[in-house]
């Protein structure tokens, strides 16, 4: 019996549709982000692990639906998937493939309730989403959509009693993450329609849409690409008393986590204005290297 065998019995799936349900949305993951599923796959307990893999399969088809099409298709697409969540966490059950598990998860999870209820009541303000003017609509952006989403992962780890402070410094982690994906992330952004940088802080630097567009490489855009993704390692950095906060358990996956960004913040920042054309990716045998050694420690706590 494989891995994901065990951890589906030691989570509780027995039903065979559920099975394949919570297998389709782990190869899903999978595909999504290779580095992030390895960690999950490799730190996290086994009672756990599809649990995270169902929370996070209906965060990133959430976060798709809301991205993805001109906005009159994304707001039908996206008020179909809310009715089919809501319908089935007001029933306990679903005929979507994509919302069993997340179902099962939330029986399992009772407090995971709230967390996918606040993450739908979110989605609006991401549908309307048409940039950032100043940095304080970026924090609130940051408080009303990013962290409602990292706490349906976070929350799960943390358990139904997470330690005190433990929100905060969930909040700390996913402004520095946040950061730096819209860095990292710009020349998608840009190829799709989007801006996502504060348009005040371009201002600053002498930095325009354009500039960005055609991928320039001048000092003002270096200038500016060091100040975003100092921004992002100073608050990633910052969060590191994530780890002490969370359950012993948790602890590996949550400061694997950290390390792989500020890995991939050492990337973007080496790559500069290339990164208006391709995004930077962390070395991998220095993410090989963080995950084996947080391996080990998981080892020691079994």
């Amino acid at each position: 019996m494989g891995l994901w065998d065990r951890a589906l019995d030691a989570a509780g799936v027995s039903d065979p549709q559920l099975r394949e349900d919570y297998t389709q949305q782990r190869k899903l993951v999978a595909g999504y982000r290779r580095s992030s599923y390895l960690a999950v796959r490799l730190l996290l307990p086994p009672p756990l692990l599809p649990h995270v893999i169902a929370a996070t399969a209906f965060m990133h088809r959430t976060d798709t639906l809301l991205d993805s099409g001109p906005v009159a298709e994304r707001a039908g697409a996206c008020a179909q998937w809310v009715k089919e969540v809501r319908d089935g966490l007001a029933g306990g059950e679903s005929d979507h493939a994509a919302v069993r598990p997340l179902l099962h998860t939330v029986s399992a999870h009772p407090r995971m309730r709230g967390r996918v209820e606040d993450f739908l009541d979110a989605a609006a303000m991401e549908l309307e989403f048409t940039g950032f003017a100043t940095e304080a609509d970026y924090q609130r952006y940051v408080d009303a959509y990013a962290l409602p989403a990292f706490m349906l992962i976070a929350g799960l780890i943390a358990g139904e009693d997470p330690a005190t402070g433990h929100r905060e410094a969930c909040r700390m982690y996913i402004d520095g993450s946040q950061r730096l994906d819209f860095v990292n992330d710009l020349a998608e952004d840009l190829a799709d329609g989007r801006l996502n940088l504060v348009r005040e802080t371009l201002d600053a630097h002498g930095v325009t849409r354009t500039d960005l567009e055609n991928a320039r490489d001048t000092p003002a855009i270096r200038s500016l690409l060091a100040h975003l993704l100092g921004e992002a390692r100073e608050s990633l950095s910052n969060s590191r008393n994530l780890v002490g906060l969370a359950p012993p358990e948790g602890r590996p996956l949550f400061r694997a986590m950290i390390e792989i960004e500020l890995l991939t913040a050492t990337a973007a920042a080496t790559k500069g204005p290339g990164l208006l054309r391709t995004p930077a990716r962390p070395p991998l045998p220095a993410t090989a290297r963080v995950l084996l050694r947080e391996r080990r420690r998981t080892r020691h706590l079994r």
